[in-house]
């Protein structure tokens, strides 16, 4: 199976149930909440994500392969676990690099939206409700 298949999947069924696998041991990951390396700790941030939130969906957009870099356009929701339990909706786009060996080396996220933007979203639809 191609990388960019396998990719199509993960996304579809995000966040669990991934291929870990597609990821080199010292990969680099970077969006606007988090920055660091190692296969363990991209593993690690997905389970939280899992654990912490709930109706988690990712929406896939637009993915194409140029060379070793891979390009993709998305939206992350998420219901945040507050009593009014908020609907997050994050667009944004990930930058995927690929190794000698045809292992992703690099994964950044950039979001369409401010990290405050986030945070409002978690704030306007309570105040909506009160």
């Amino acid at each position: 199976m191609e990388i960019i298949d396998i990719l199509k999947a993960d996304y579809e069924r995000f966040p669990v149930n991934q291929n870990y696998d597609i990821y080199a041991e010292n990969v680099y990951f970077k969006d606007p909440m988090t920055e660091f390396r190692g296969g363990d700790r991209y593993q690690q941030m997905i389970s939280l994500m899992e654990r912490w939130f709930f109706n988690i969906k990712m929406d896939l957009h637009h993915i194409e392969q140029d060379g070793n870099t891979i390009h993709t356009r998305w939206t992350l929701h998420w219901n945040t676990p507050l009593p009014w339990k908020p609907r997050i909706s994050i667009p944004g786009s990930s930058e995927l690099k690929i190794n000698e060996n045809g292992l992703i080396c690099s994964h950044i996220d950039t979001w369409d939206i401010s990290r405050l933007d986030v945070l409002k979203q978690h704030i306007a639809l309570r105040a909506s409700r009160t």
